[in-house]
C-alpha cells in the first residue's frame, strides 16, 4: 500500500503563518461584513439573479420557490463542489452518476435523469455566470471562488429556456473587487479508515488595477485525493486491500471587470480546469431480479467491493465569458449581453462487471465545444408600474463521443460512438405588472427553435472490429463507420401566467402557471439490434406544465418561513431505459415511456432562537403516477397495470433537513459556531423496471469553527456523513450471464461515507 503524508501534517505548518499578523499587504481590508457573527451571516437574504432583473432581488422577494446560498454562508458550510447542498434543501437531489467522474445527474422534484450518455439533455439546467452547461459532463468537478448557489425548483422555461422542466442551479463565481481583498482556503479530511488524505488548497487574490476603471481577480485552486475507498485484491494467498479512488484536481481562474463609462461596464471571466483519477469504485451486490454477483457479491449497504480495472478519467477543461452591461434612458433600464464559451474534453475506463474478473471493461472518449450569446433588456414603464424583461438568445454545440466496450477478458469487443452538431435559438419576453402596490400579474413567453444533426455509429455494428469516432483514440487506426444519420428539429413556446400578493409587510403570496420543455434527439450509446424499436432515435421532447402555490414570510427579525404547493403534468416523459442484456452486457434505450402526474409541498423555515441560536429545516414531499403508459417499461412483453403502478425513477417522497447553529463569543478564543444537520431522503428507484434502487439516506453533518479573535482567520473541525450512510451514483442491474459466463449482481458506483476534515480560511 503506498504510503502518504498524514493528512493535517502540511496544514500543522500553515496554520502559524495565516496566523500571523499580515505585512505582505499595504490595505487593511477589515469592513462591517467582518464584524457580523456566523448567526448573522447564515440569517442574511441573498441577492439572486434568477429574475433577470437588474441588479437583482432578494431572494424573499423572488416569486419561485428556491433556496439560495451567498459567499459566506458557502464557507461556513465548507462547499467544494454542490453535491452536498443537495441535502439542504427539500426536494432536491444533486448527485453524480459516478460512471464517468463529474457527470451530474441531478433531480428536482422527482425530475431528473440517469445517465453518463452526452446526448442526454439534463431535466435540471446548470448554468455558470449565466451561461448555460449544454452538457451534464464536467458539471461536479470542484469549484471554488464562489459568490452564490441559486437552486430554483419547479419549470423555468421562460427565462432560462430548454432543459429545466425541473428546476435550474445558478452558480455565480465571485466578481473582480473595487478594493482590496486576499483569501487563502487550506483543507484536509479523511475517512480515517487506513486510506489516504484528501487535501485542499486555494487562493483568491482581488483588487483595483486602475483604481474606478478597471479591477482584477485571480485565483489558484489544488486537491490532492489519494482515495477514500478500500478495494479488495485477490491474491496468491488470499485477499488484500490498497486504496483506491486517487485524484487530482486544478483549476485556475481569472477576472477583469473594465468601467469604460459611468454607464457601460465589461466583466470578462476565464476559467481553466484539469483532473485526473481512477475510475469508479464499482460495488456489485443482489440486484432487484434477485440474482447474487456469481463473482464477488456485497452488502448494498457496506463498502467493500473488489475490482481488477482501476480505471482512470482524465478530463480538462477551459471556459469564457463575457457580461456586458449598458445603462440606458428607455425605461431607465439596462441592456446586458452575455457571452459564453466552453470546451471540455474527457477520457474514461471503467470496471462495468464491478468484479476482479474480465467480463466488462469500457472506455469513453467525449469532446464538447459551444459557444452561446444571451441579449437582453429591462426595465421599468409607466411610473414603474410595469417591469419588464426581453431577450434574444443563441447557442451552439459540438459533440463527439466514442465508445469502447471489451467483453468477455477482450475476447468480444464493440466500438461506436456519434458526433451531433446542434444549434439552439430563442426569443423570450416577461413582465411583472403592479395593478396596485400590492399586487401584481406575471406574464412571460419564450420561443424556441433547434435543430440536431446526428451520425452514429452502433457499437452491435463494430464487433471485434476495433475502430474510433473521437480523433486521438489510440484504440484503432480505423475510423467507425456511421450506420445511422439524422436529423431532428423541434420548436415550441413555453408561456407563464402568474401573480403576487404582498399580504403584509412581512408576508406575500405568489401563484403561476407554467410551461416548459426537454430537448428530444438522439441515443449515442446505440447497443440494440433492433434499430427500429430500440434504436438511437430520435426521442421527441418531454413538456411540463406546472401549477405552483407559494408563501414566503419573515415572521419576525431574522426568521423566515416558506411554503410551496405544484402539480406537474408531464406529457412524453423521456427516461433512458436500462437493460441488462446477454451480448452486450447493458442496452440503452432512450424513448417517450409515459404521461404523468407529479405533485408535492415544500416548507423551509430559519428561525432564530436567541441571538446565539438558530434553527434551520426544510421538509419536502412529492408523489408521482403514470397516466398513459406507451412503452413496455418493466419488459415483459406487454404494457399493462403492472407498468402504470410501477415507480417513478428519482423520485424521493420525501426529504428532511433540520440544522442547529449556536455561536458563543469565548474571550481567550474568538467566537466559536457548533453547527449540527441532520438530512433525510428517500429511497427511490433507479430503473424504470424499479429493479435498481436507490439507497435511503440519513446523513448527519456537524461542525466547531472559531473565528480566532482579530487574525481574521477562522479553524474549522467538520465532520460529513458521520453515520457512514452508505449511497451509489446509480444501481445498473447486469445480465445472470454475459456470454457463456455467470455474471448477475450491479454495476453501483459508491460515493464517499464518514469524511472528518479540519479547514482554515484566512482573509487579509
Amino acid at each position: 500500500m503506498t504510503t502518504r503524508a498524514h493528512p493535517y501534517r502540511w496544514m500543522s505548518l500553515l496554520i502559524p503563518v495565516a496566523l500571523s499578523p499580515s505585512v505582505a499587504f499595504a490595505q487593511d481590508n477589515s469592513d462591517d461584513d467582518d464584524d457580523r457573527s456566523t448567526i448573522e451571516i447564515l440569517q442574511e437574504e441573498v441577492i439572486v439573479t434568477a429574475t433577470k432583473k437588474a441588479g437583482g432581488v432578494d431572494v424573499q422577494d423572488a416569486p419561485v420557490s428556491m433556496t439560495a446560498f451567498g459567499e459566506q454562508q458557502l464557507d461556513a458550510l465548507q462547499v467544494r463542489d454542490i453535491v452536498g447542498l443537495g441535502y439542504k434543501m427539500p426536494n432536491v437531489a444533486l448527485d453524480d452518476i459516478g460512471t464517468t467522474k463529474g457527470v451530474a445527474n441531478f433531480t428536482i422534484r422527482g425530475l431528473g435523469v440517469n445517465s453518463s450518455i452526452p446526448s442526454i439533455d439534463p431535466a435540471v439546467g446548470v448554468f455558470v455566470d449565466g451561461v448555460y452547461l449544454g452538457s451534464n459532463a464536467g458539471v461536479i468537478f470542484d469549484t471554488f471562488d464562489l459568490e452564490s448557489v441559486e437552486t430554483l425548483r419547479g419549470p423555468q422555461g421562460v427565462l432560462f429556456g430548454r432543459n429545466v422542466t425541473g428546476g435550474a442551479v445558478l452558480i455565480n463565481t465571485g466578481d473582480p473587487t473595487d478594493e482590496f481583498t486576499a483569501k487563502i482556503k487550506l483543507a484536509g479530511d479523511s475517512g480515517f479508515r487506513d486510506t489516504g488524505a484528501n487535501l485542499y488548497a486555494q487562493g483568491v487574490v482581488s483588487g483595483p488595477i486602475i483604481e474606478g476603471r478597471l479591477n482584477g481577480k485571480l485565483g489558484l485552486y489544488y486537491n490532492d485525493d489519494a482515495g477514500w475507498f478500500e478495494n479488495t485484491v485477490p491474491t496468491a494467498t488470499g485477499t488484500t486491500t490498497e486504496e483506491f479512488g486517487e485524484s487530482e484536481t486544478t483549476l485556475f481562474r481569472g477576472g477583469l471587470e473594465f468601467f469604460a463609462t459611468d454607464a457601460l461596464s465589461f466583466l470578462a471571466k476565464y476559467e481553466r480546469g484539469e483532473n485526473d483519477g481512477q475510475g469508479p469504485a464499482a460495488q456489485s451486490h443482489t440486484n432487484g431480479a434477485g440474482i447474487d454477483g456469481q463473482i464477488v457479491n456485497f452488502d448494498r449497504d457496506d463498502f467493500d467491493f473488489s475490482i481488477d480495472e482501476r480505471g482512470f478519467t482524465d478530463a480538462e477543461w477551459n471556459q469564457f465569458s463575457l457580461e456586458t452591461n449598458l445603462d440606458v434612458a428607455f425605461g431607465n433600464g439596462v441592456i446586458t449581453n452575455i457571452f459564453g464559451y466552453r470546451d471540455f474534453s474527457q477520457r474514461a475506463r471503467s470496471d462495468i462487471d464491478a468484479s476482479p474478473g474480465f467480463l466488462f471493461h469500457a472506455n469513453v472518449n467525449f469532446e464538447q465545444e459551444q459557444i452561446s450569446n444571451e441579449l437582453r433588456f429591462n426595465g421599468n414603464f409607466m411610473d414603474d408600474k410595469l417591469n419588464f424583461t426581453a431577450g434574444l438568445f443563441y447557442f451552439e454545440q459540438d459533440l463527439t463521443y466514442g465508445e469502447q466496450r471489451d467483453l468477455l477478458g477482450g475476447a468480444l469487443t464493440q466500438d461506436g460512438g456519434a458526433i451531433q452538431d446542434q444549434r439552439t435559438v430563442g426569443v423570450f419576453l416577461s413582465g411583472d405588472y403592479y395593478v396596485t402596490d400590492a399586487f401584481s400579474i406575471n406574464l412571460g413567453i419564450r420561443y424556441t427553435d433547434e435543430t440536431k444533426e446526428a451520425s452514429i455509429a452502433s457499437l452491435v455494428r463494430n464487433v471485434n472490429a476495433p475502430c474510433f469516432v473521437v480523433d486521438g483514440d489510440p484504440r484503432s487506426t480505423t475510423r467507425c463507420a456511421f450506420d445511422f444519420n439524422d436529423d431532428f428539429e423541434t420548436d415550441n413556446w413555453s408561456p407563464k401566467i402568474g401573480f403576487g400578493y404582498q399580504i403584509s409587510d412581512i408576508s406575500r403570496i405568489y401563484a403561476h402557471w407554467a410551461r416548459a420543455f426537454r430537448a428530444g434527439g438522439f441515443n449515442f450509446r446505440n447497443t440494440a439490434i433492433d434499430t427500429v424499436n430500440f434504436g438511437p432515435g430520435p426521442f421527441n421532447d418531454e413538456e411540463i406544465n406546472s401549477f405552483e402555490f407559494g408563501y414566503k414570510s419573515e415572521p419576525y427579525a431574522g426568521a423566515r418561513f416558506n411554503a410551496a404547493f405544484f402539480v406537474n403534468v408531464l406529457s412524453d416523459l423521456q427516461r433512458e431505459i436500462n437493460l441488462a442484456d446477454p451480448i452486450a452486457g447493458v442496452v440503452q434505450v432512450i424513448r417517450n415511456t409515459a404521461d404523468a402526474d407529479i405533485y408535492g409541498l415544500e416548507l423551509d423555515a430559519t428561525l432564530p432562537v436567541t441571538d446565539n441560536l438558530l434553527l434551520t429545516g426544510a421538509i419536502g414531499w412529492v408523489t408521482g403516477q403514470y397516466q398513459d403508459i406507451i412503452f413496455d417499461l418493466n419488459s415483459d412483453g406487454v404494457i399493462d397495470s403492472r407498468d402504470t403502478a410501477l415507480d417513478i425513477p428519482r423520485l424521493s417522497p420525501l426529504t428532511v433537513n433540520l440544522g442547529v447553529i449556536y455561536a458563543k463569543d469565548i474571550r481567550a478564543i474568538g467566537e466559536t459556531t457548533f453547527s449540527l444537520n441532520y438530512a433525510y431522503r428517500d429511497e427511490a428507484a433507479y430503473t424504470d423496471d424499479n429493479l435498481g434502487v436507490l439507497n435511503e439516506q440519513n446523513r448527519i453533518d456537524a461542525s466547531i469553527a472559531v473565528d480566532i479573535l482579530d487574525t481574521g482567520a477562522t479553524l474549522t473541525l467538520y465532520g460529513r456523513n458521520l453515520t457512514n450512510e452508505v449511497n451509489h451514483g446509480g444501481d445498473t442491474q447486469l445480465p445472470s450471464v454475459l456470454g457463456p459466463a455467470p455474471l448477475g449482481g450491479t454495476f453501483a458506483p459508491l460515493t464517499r461515507g464518514r469524511q472528518i476534515g479540519l479547514e482554515l480560511i484566512k482573509t487579509f
